[in-house]
């Protein structure tokens, strides 16, 4: 992609979606940490099930401790690698109990050293908790990053590095969302629908997915 067409790149994204947000669902900073680590290899969708039947009974980390590792499965039970994800969230409540005073910290470095916390869901929480500039890079934005010619990158940091470099300032908080969301419902892995892209103009992906027969 030529430099000169990220900036309308974006501008039809924002046009499209002015606020874009995150699809899981969350009321304060320790609910949305705890749906993003449980999100790993789930779909929001699921994810959002599950925490639906969790948060009102737990949403601190104080309550999940509470809870206790049996009790915690049991709410959810229905998403993949649940056992793990468990241990992982008790853990990390404890921690943050006992050294942050029950909040979620600010920073990378905290964010990365709790349980089943790595670079991805530190960027997720750092933006959309804290508004920081950051791009938390899944398998929809390292496809999107790389298919457009965005931010090409043989692995994830170095499509996140590539976005960093590449966004222009002004985009940078809401860009995560729009790249995901994109990925996720247009610039699909086998079939994009190209023929409903906002921003196939200046994307580099040929050719094109043409519109099927009966779309109109």
């Amino acid at each position: 992609m030529k430099p000169q067409d990220i900036e309308p790149f974006f501008a039809a994204l924002q046009a499209a979606n002015p606020q874009p947000n995150t699809e899981l669902e969350y009321t304060n900073v320790f609910e949305l940490l705890a749906a993003v680590l449980l999100s790993a290899q789930a779909t929001d969708v699921g994810v959002n099930k599950a925490t639906r039947r969790l948060f009102p009974v737990a949403n601190t980390p104080q309550a999940v401790l509470e809870l206790g590792l049996d009790g915690l499965e049991g709410y959810i039970k229905t998403i993949g690698l649940y056992r793990t994800k468990a241990k992982n969230l008790m853990q990390t409540c404890r921690i943050l109990v006992e050294q942050h005073g029950g909040q979620v910290p600010r920073t990378r470095e905290a964010l990365e050293a709790l349980p089943g916390v790595g670079r991805k869901t530190a960027n997720v929480v750092l933006n959309v908790a804290f508004g920081q500039p950051t791009m938390a890079v899944d398998t929809h934005i390292f496809r999107v990053g790389n298919r457009t010619g965005l931010a090409p990158g043989k692995n994830p940091l170095a499509v996140e590095m590539q976005l960093l470099q590449r966004v222009p300032p002004q985009y940078l908080v809401d860009a995560h969302h729009w790249l995901i969301l994109l990925g996720r419902y247009v610039c699909q892995a086998r079939k994009p629908r190209c023929w409903e892209c906002v921003v196939a103009p200046w994307c580099d992906y040929e050719p094109k997915t043409p519109a099927p027969f009966n779309a109109g």
